[in-house]
């Protein structure tokens, strides 16, 4: 083995290879890249390198099976039947969209949500008197849930877009647009709130124009109904256009064989414990069917509607509670049917075979990069030496290592840094997706870090309190509870603990904290300045004071308050006075056009024509300059 193939070996340079050697009694002088080694003297250089050599035998990599499971090819157009559309209610925040779901179904869910806003992605399975079924999605309207309205819209077959005719297309409308055109999903259009004075439908199907929303009435395909949902006015002839759209578009699936459906939220119960609302989009769902989604499986054991009853069966197009997971999976998961337990075991563990190599292959991909960044300054450093001998190489580094060793900064870390970890829990998988997507958006680490150490679902729990403790860091909660032992454990360890229903108001208070980190802003006030006159000698006891007579030309000196010496443009001192006298008495303050005489308690020497300035420094909190975009 020649001495450069040994060093491409070992990952080393060829200095390397001739320092292990140096003790030996090769001859050093002659050693060229090409020289060839003996096995002995390579062993002696693995070995001095802190390496260990061994005989290898070239192995044969074996692949793992693949274990997953696919969704099944098309069916047979004639095994197909008619389903229920789903149809996604979309559009900006307080537009109406729970309202209007309201009175197609006879319910109250807008007075239930918090803060009159929804916040989760409700799905309900509406009957027409004329007997058709139509299931609904609810989607939040609030700027935060921009990934909820996504899921919604990949999810469903009709997108009813609605608008306030008072109030026209606001931002979350342009949104909801874009995620139905995205998704390829038409969509119609309920102009609500006809029946206030200041609606304009008009002005509304003008404003859609210009997002590609050509309403039917201008030539165009997407049908436009005027509507009170408060009032309930036309809100038939809104199902009505739903429903022959859905005749249009021929929807239709196929009832029998393995399960395929997507999740389209998720969350813990207390007594149900995984739950996950699920929209079933081929076969028919029944308790004991095995379903498998994302690294997670379940065998079914319960089926609930909306209503929270329990349902024997769900078939395409139908909106359905599963309970019996093993695991919580995330929302927006597909949903697959498999034949068996085993089976559905086998799949989970590939997957996470999978993920835990695609993982390995990322952290390998950002090791290897560093690895080349210092190969290649280290080369860099090595070619602008290449014209020395290895001797006369070996002493530059040592004298560069022994500066760049002196000059290099300290490598611990001052434990005062400003930081504000967080453990975020949610109702519902949904709530933490959203929150951990908004605090992505953060961009003040310079301001003060932000660190999530731990996210969930459910009610904080005795574990969160300790991580937060042990993080010094604060609990927020969305939607969720903390029962009276799980206060008493954050409050005698001294766990701060926000828990909100509304989740602007969540990141306002967060906001607020971020703010609270930083050091506060020291503005300076000048109060006053006086000129310096003269210098006497007065002596107090046995000890002789330097005094400087003034006279303030601008607003007034007190005592109390700081001072700065000037002379020229040049600080020579700032600090407190040690006395102010007027007329050979102390005093408090001495204002414009009066004369005074100060002393500093320091060593510097005033001379007539100084300027002394008094001010005083006030804090102001700072406020974290972070944007979430609403």
């Amino acid at each position: 083995m020649t001495v450069s193939a040994l060093a491409q070996a070992m990952n080393k340079d060829f200095d390397h290879i001739v320092e292990a050697l140096l003790h030996t009694s090769l001859d050093l002088d002659s050693l060229a890249p090409h020289s060839v080694l003996e096995e002995n003297t390579i062993k002696e250089v693995v070995k001095l390198s802190g390496m260990k050599y061994k005989w290898a035998k070239l192995a044969v990599t074996r692949e793992r099976e693949n274990k997953d499971v696919q969704r099944r090819p098309p069916p047979d157009p004639a095994s197909l039947v008619c389903r229920p559309p789903v149809v996604t209610i979309m559009g900006h925040v307080d537009h109406g969209k729970t309202t209007l779901l309201d009175s197609l179904r006879k319910s109250q869910l807008a007075s239930m949500e918090a803060g009159g806003i929804t916040q989760h992605i409700g799905a309900f399975l509406v009957q027409l008197p004329s007997g058709e079924k139509i299931t609904f999605l609810d989607t939040p309207g609030h700027a935060a849930f921009s990934s909820m309205r996504a899921r919604g819209a990949l999810a469903t077959d009709i997108v009813i877009l609605v608008v306030a005719a008072d109030d026209g297309v606001m931002n979350q409308t342009i949104e909801s647009i874009q995620h139905a055109q995205k998704a390829k999903v038409p969509i119609i259009v309920a102009v609500n709130k006809c029946d206030k004075p200041q609606a304009d439908p008009g002005r509304v199907k003008q404003e859609l124009l210009s997002h590609d929303v050509v309403c039917e009435e201008f030539g165009g395909d997407v049908q436009a109904i005027h509507v009170s949902a408060l009032k309930g006015d036309r809100l038939l002839e809104l199902a009505e256009a739903t429903v022959t759209l859905a005749e249009v578009m021929e929807l239709k699936a196929d009832p029998v064989g393995l399960v395929e459906g997507t999740i389209i939220e998720s969350r813990t119960d207390k007594g149900k414990g995984s739950v996950t609302t699920a929209i079933v989009q081929r076969g028919t769902l029944k308790k004991g069917c095995v379903l498998v989604a994302g690294r997670t499986w379940a065998k079914v054991r319960f089926l609930f509607d909306e209503n929270s009853s329990v349902v024997s069966g769900a078939g395409p197009g139908t909106a359905v509670e599963i309970v019996g997971w093993k695991e919580l999976p995330s929302a927006g998961e597909e949903i697959l049917e498999v034949e068996s337990e085993q089976r559905a075991r086998e799949v989970v563990d590939w997957r996470c075979h999978q993920e835990e190599q695609d993982k390995l292959k990322e952290e390998q991909a950002v090791i290897e990069a560093r690895q080349r960044e210092h190969q290649e300054g280290y080369r860099k450093e090595r070619e602008s030496l290449a014209h020395l001998s290895w001797r006369q190489r070996k002493s530059a580094l040592y004298r560069a290592n022994k500066q760049r060793m002196a000059t290099r900064p300290s490598e611990r870390q001052d434990d005062q840094q400003l930081s504000l970890p967080l453990v975020i829990k949610g109702d519902v998988d949904g709530s933490v997706e959203t929150l951990l997507n908004i605090l992505e958006s953060y961009d003040c680490h310079a301001q003060c870090p932000l660190e999530i150490i731990h996210f969930g679902i459910g009610d904080v729990s005795e574990n969160d309190v300790h991580l937060a403790q042990t993080f010094s860091g604060t609990i927020y909660g969305f939607n969720v509870g903390a029962n009276k032992a799980i206060q008493q454990m954050a409050s005698k360890q001294g766990v701060p603990m926000k828990l909100h229903r509304v989740i602007y108001k969540l990141i306002e208070e967060l906001k607020v904290e971020l703010g609270s980190k930083l050091p506060p802003e020291v503005t300076e006030n000048v109060l006053g300045e006086a000129s310096v006159l003269a210098l006497f000698e007065v002596t107090l006891g046995k000890k002789k004071v330097l005094v400087a007579g003034c006279r303030v030309h601008k607003g007034q000196l007190d005592r109390k308050m700081s001072f700065r010496l000037l002379r020229g443009q040049e600080t020579l001192w700032e600090g407190p006075l040690t006395t102010l006298k007027h007329h050979k008495e102390d005093v408090q303050t001495v204002k414009a056009g009066m004369e005074c005489g100060l002393s500093v308690d320091s060593d510097i020497v005033l001379k007539p024509g100084d300027v002394v300035v008094c001010f005083e420094e006030t804090e102001t909190p700072q406020t974290i300059s972070w944007d979430p975009g609403f």
